[in-house]
């Protein structure tokens, strides 16, 4: 086994007698979880529940002290596993990271290799954590609804929460995959950063207005959601015939309103993109395509900012006070 430091970095999440708190502090690989692979990290990256958990505002975590970050990329230093060996470069992300495994913000953690996949060819391990959890989510919302038949023939796909790390992927990805996008959002100041990744049709959340029958005026052919809520609620009543939606995120509620009008007069269906626990050989089929033909092309636009771990809790905070924008990653070590 390669030489490791004695103590290194981690952000480590607290829930005790002394209350909730988070911070970087120094830990040794023994207090941290177990694991066939050894990996030595060099990026991660922020999501919506690394925020929750480090801030305490979501029950993300189920054991603590734990390490915060649900995504690590780096290299491997040591391994048990015949498929990896020392200086293989892999990705984790999800896989109960920071919920009941110590997660990716740490210069060195332990990881299961059935939750590793290789970094593949096309992807330096920066890209991998710029796409990350967000980037996959919208992979998967988009392999799920045309497994169900979508096509860009059908028409135009509405992305919500569009100017979030999720709706910024899902723009550019499903534009990359062939259908025109169309990017809904309360940000009326980014509408030209939408433009620039694909959107194009921009619209103000503020202006737009559901309808409350069971059955509106059909408007798109499918959808990608990030917010839930009465948002989602909404789009079941505006998608047309056999139309998808893809619900990924809770920023706005998580009730559902809805009626099975939608679905049984004009054969909507509603997926699931819960990337955390996708199983194992579809990731690695996804990080392929998102290595090639689904390969964000506008990766360096959607990164916001690179920061290191005593920023993190700043940046959780921005976030949850919808201050946001794009991609950020966290640079280890």
């Amino acid at each position: 086994m390669t030489a490791l430091p004695k103590h290194f970095q981690a952000f480590r999440i607290h829930n005790d007698s002394d209350g909730y708190r988070a911070g970087p502090e120094q830990v040794s690989l023994d207090q941290l979880s177990a694991g066939d692979i050894t990996l030595r990290a060099r990026y991660s990256s922020v999501n919506y529940k690394d925020a929750l958990a480090g801030t305490g505002k979501g029950k993300i975590a189920s054991v603590f002290p734990i390490t915060g970050g649900i995504d690590v990329a780096g290299e491997v230093v040591a391994s048990e596993h015949e498929d990896f060996k020392p200086g293989d470069q892999l990705l984790v992300t999800g896989c109960q990271q920071s919920q009941q495994r110590d997660g990716g913000y740490s210069e060195y953690l332990r990881v299961e290799s059935a939750s590793a996949i290789p970094i593949p060819d096309g992807l330096s391990l920066r890209e991998a954590m710029i796409i990350g959890t967000a980037g996959f989510s919208a992979a998967l919302g988009l392999h799920r609804m045309e497994a169900l038949g979508q096509h860009p023939d059908m028409g135009p796909i509405l992305v919500t929460g569009a100017s979030g790390g999720v709706g910024s992927f899902a723009i550019d990805i499903f534009t990359r995959a062939g259908y025109e996008v169309h990017a809904l959002s309360g940000k009326v100041d980014e509408f030209d950063y939408l433009e620039e990744l694909g959107a194009r049709q921009c619209i103000s959340r503020h202006d737009l207005h559901w309808g409350q029958k069971p059955l509106e005026k059909a408007r798109w052919a499918g959808a990608f959601d990030n917010v839930g809520g009465d948002t989602l609620s909404g789009l079941t009543r505006v998608i047309n015939y056999y139309g998808n939606i893809a619900s990924c995120g809770l920023a706005g509620g998580v009730g559902l309103h809805s009626t099975v009008m939608p679905f049984i007069l004009r054969g909507v269906s509603m997926v699931g993109v819960s990337s955390e626990n996708c199983p194992r050989e579809m990731r690695a089929k996804l990080w392929a395509r998102l290595a090639s033909d689904w390969k964000p092309s506008r990766l360096e636009r959607i990164l916001d900012k690179e920061i290191g771990m005593a920023d993190l809790m700043p940046t959780f905070n921005a976030m949850l006070e919808g201050k946001s924008f794009g991609r950020t990653i966290v640079k280890l070590g």
